[in-house]
């Protein structure tokens, strides 16, 4: 009996003995031991292995989850830490002489003037990303003064407007966050990509005829949006930057209440949905001051 488990205790150590010769791989598992007869410059540290001297290769394996950099920001155009002072605005006019309605409607006189000014402030609070708030006003006014719609004696209809009046003033507030791309290495192009949650309030009159038979209305607005504005950004001096941003649309919300010339109430509308689309009305050309210059 002592013969047996003598034997038994023997054959453990033999095998234990040849177990801790052969080296495990990270996750436990026993590598194999291959014999070369060649120099190996491993990567982490160079050694010249010699003759009939075992050689274990270290092999990396990157995580299936790791992140890939793309070194999307590795051009800076913000530097964290500073702040932003802007003023964008823009203006436009559209009359007779910028529409084309082929023969169907003639001798059109109308004009409609549209301006907007948007003061903000922001801060950048990691390279390349800035969050802000905005105030803004818009003022906007058109007229009809005449014209004719003529389909021809075939259909038989022929109608004539005039006299008509639009009227608007609108403020709004919003907060919107920046993502800046740098387009060089020292970081004077850039391209802007700006998301802004916005609400606007305002008046709008609108009045029709003329003389005694002037008709007179007036709407209150209220509209929410959250707005995207990619646009483009030039640094022409080392803390003035300019930037152009054009609205592609976003999500909306309007309330329209309308009321008459005393202010009562006389009927109201509400409008939501979804609508992306390149809106050449609002094209924001804007001055942007950094008040800490950090590139130095």
């Amino acid at each position: 009996m002592k013969k047996f488990i003598f034997l038994l205790i023997a054959a453990q150590f033999v095998v234990s003995a040849s177990m801790a010769q052969q080296p495990e791989s990270a996750d436990g598992d026993v590598m194999t031991i291959s014999t070369e007869q060649t120099q190996l410059i491993a990567a982490d540290e160079s050694h010249v292995v010699s003759e009939d001297v075992p050689t274990v290769v270290k092999t990396r394996f990157l995580p299936m989850n790791r992140r890939v950099d793309r070194h999307i920001d590795f051009n800076k155009f913000v530097y964290k830490g500073e702040w932003m002072l802007g003023l964008a605005a823009s203006y436009g006019t559209l009359d007779a002489s910028d529409a084309d309605f082929m023969l169907l409607v003639d001798n059109i006189d109308f004009g409609v003037r549209r301006a907007t000014v948007k003061p903000f402030i922001a801060y950048a609070y990691r390279d390349n990303r800035a969050v802000g708030m905005r105030f803004g006003y818009e003022y906007l006014s058109g007229g009809l003064g005449n014209v004719s719609l003529d389909l021809g004696s075939a259909a038989d209809i022929a109608l004539g407007i005039s006299n008509i009046n639009l009227k608007s003033n609108n403020y709004s507030w919003s907060i919107f966050h920046r993502n800046y791309i740098g387009l060089d290495r020292r970081g004077i192009v850039g391209a802007i990509l700006e998301s802004e949650l916005l609400l606007r309030t305002g008046r709008t009159s609108f009045s029709m005829g003329s003389g005694d038979g002037i008709n007179y209305s007036e709407s209150r607005n209220l509209s929410a949006r959250l707005n995207f504005n990619p646009g483009l950004g030039v640094y022409v001096f080392p803390q003035v930057c300019v930037t152009v941003t054009v609205g592609i649309g976003g999500l909306y919300y309007n309330r329209i209440v309308q009321e008459d010339l005393y202010g009562a109430k006389i009927g109201s509308r509400d409008h939501s949905g979804l609508k992306f689309k390149l809106n050449v009305a609002d094209i924001q050309i804007g001055v942007v001051a950094h008040l800490w210059n950090k590139k130095k």
